[in-house]
């Protein structure tokens, strides 16, 4: 039998960043934080079961890269297209980039091989 703690599957959160905004990596990782953040917050309150497996496995989050505005929102259009939540942050631009600038996405919290599908080919950031 089973045990009651085992998992059918992972959970994960994915940020997808821009790696032609040449961020510093203070800058980046508040980004994702931003990201992670928003993702949690919005399974919390919409999404409980998958707020509770990923959170209650360790709240894995994966980062990964990809090369232009045009690519990230076509992996967010994937995302969406597949009922994933997505997450688009923009920076409020009191740094290093102007105002409005798309940096990154969170997907999930969903299971690993769902979102794999749509991002399983980037690298990491």
């Amino acid at each position: 039998m089973p045990s009651l703690f085992s998992r059918s599957e992972e959970y994960k959160l994915v940020i997808v960043m821009r790696s032609d905004l040449k961020m510093g990596k203070g800058k980046a990782a508040a980004q994702a934080a931003h990201a992670a953040v928003e993702c949690a917050l919005y399974s919390e309150k919409k999404d409980r079961k998958a707020f509770d497996e990923w959170h209650g496995s360790g709240q894995a989050k994966i980062v990964l890269k990809v090369n232009t505005l045009e690519e990230l929102y076509f992996i967010k259009e994937c995302a969406k297209s597949a009922g994933l939540h997505t997450s688009l942050i923009t920076d409020a631009g009191r740094t290093q980039i102007e105002p409005g600038t798309v940096t990154c996405i969170g997907i999930g919290p969903a299971p690993a091989s769902e979102i794999d599908r749509i991002t399983g080919d980037l690298k990491m950031f």
